[in-house]
């Protein structure tokens, strides 16, 4: 297996690094549009299999040249360019596979389904954590009944010890966090599709393993395209975030207050926008690159054998001190790179799928525990 592997920060090295523990991978180039120092953790493992290059991926005859010479392309860079990714990914008849985020654009690769099955490749968005990863583990658990009434997806990427006022570090970027905080969440009333409001319907989640009780409330995007995959057949569906307690109030006052609107207010005979403000003094303060964890738990409520049940699974990882790698990059870039694996060793048929409509759960799943991150069946009751 040839990968390429876009994007250079964290998550792209990532999924690099566990690219190269992998022996049925025999070359591995991380691109980007400058390539830096890569980080300790990738450059202790990196091998004569290992290469870079700089690639500006808006240059599609360098973007063509570059796919010609891999078996799959893995995508951790910004969403907005996966839309032309795909489709030229799909004309040099190679797997693409990205790390997603924007269901318009999801939507806009499911038109190159035709194109992908005629050229005998799959196109895979949405596989990081959230969309990615959680989409999996719903799937697997709705296949587990004749008929589902509820599925709940609760997600949180947080430091290991919570430190005031907001007790969260930045996993990705300030400014996801706070369009997840100001966007409408799209989910599944009574079998259709419809919006509610980020930072909503507040509810308490308990974690074992020293996780303690954390708050889930409404963002947008974690379902993806299941939203209109089980409108008319599941009544219910809804992603939320995961933080520690007392997370949402302040998140709500600043919002409520103005401090994340976008339109220009005049501060001393300058236009500033308030979000581009709070983003800079706030982000700054929240980059704190302490150990984190992860949490995840699905909970499908149906129908199984004329009796009712309510099973949940759910993944707690952590930092791994032994080689730097956040539990972020862990449960997000080695997701990008098993799915890009799975896709270049023929175990995804042709075509434009979601990760809940294609991957096979069982292997997936074992792919997961061989990194250490697994996935485990909570509770069950009828």
């Amino acid at each position: 297996m040839r990968m390429l592997v876009l994007g250079a920060g964290l998550q792209g090295s990532a999924c690099a690094f566990d690219l190269l523990n992998e022996p049925a991978v025999s070359h591995v180039t991380i691109a980007d549009v400058k390539i830096g120092s890569l980080p300790p953790f990738l450059q202790q493992r990196a091998d004569a299999r290992l290469s870079s290059i700089a690639l500006d991926v808006r240059d599609e005859a360098a973007v063509r040249d570059a796919f010609s010479r891999c078996d799959a392309v893995l995508s951790a860079i910004p969403y907005y360019f996966n839309g032309t990714l795909a489709r030229l990914a799909v004309e040099a008849g190679v797997h693409f596979t990205d790390l997603g985020g924007n269901t318009e654009i999801v939507q806009q690769q499911k038109q190159l389904h035709a194109a992908a099955l005629a050229r005998g490749v799959s196109v895979i968005p949405d596989t990081g954590l959230a969309p990615g990863m959680v989409n999996v583990i719903a799937q697997y658990g709705i296949d587990q009944f004749d008929s589902v009434e509820a599925v709940k997806l609760f997600v949180g990427g947080l430091p290991q010890v919570p430190e005031p006022p907001l007790g969260y570090q930045i996993a990705y970027s300030i400014e996801g966090m706070v369009d997840y905080y100001t966007t409408q969440s799209l989910v599944v009333r009574d079998g259709q599709p419809t919006t509610v409001t980020a930072l909503s319907e507040l509810e308490p989640v308990s974690f074992g393993d020293g996780v303690g009780t954390l708050e889930a409330f409404h963002t947008a995007g974690g379902l993806s395209t299941m939203v209109y995959r089980y409108a008319g057949k599941i009544p219910v569906m809804e992603y939320k975030t995961l933080r520690y307690p007392g997370h949402v109030a302040i998140m709500r006052a600043i919002r409520d207050l103005g401090l994340l609107d976008t339109a220009p207010v005049d501060v001393k005979g300058q236009q500033v926008s308030p979000r581009d403000v709070f983003v800079k003094v706030a982000g700054d303060h929240l980059r704190k690159g302490k150990p984190d964890l992860v949490a995840l738990r699905v909970t499908v409520t149906g129908m199984r054998d004329g009796q009712r049940h309510t099973r949940a699974w759910e993944v707690v990882d952590r930092y791994d001190a032994t080689h730097g790698v956040s539990a972020m990059m862990r449960t997000t870039g080695y997701t990008l790179s098993i799915t890009g694996q799975l896709q270049a060793g023929g175990a995804i048929p042709a075509g434009v799928h979601t990760p809940d409509e294609c991957i096979p759960a069982q292997r997936y799943f074992d792919m997961l525990a061989a990194r250490g991150i697994i996935v485990r069946e909570v509770s069950s009751e009828s």
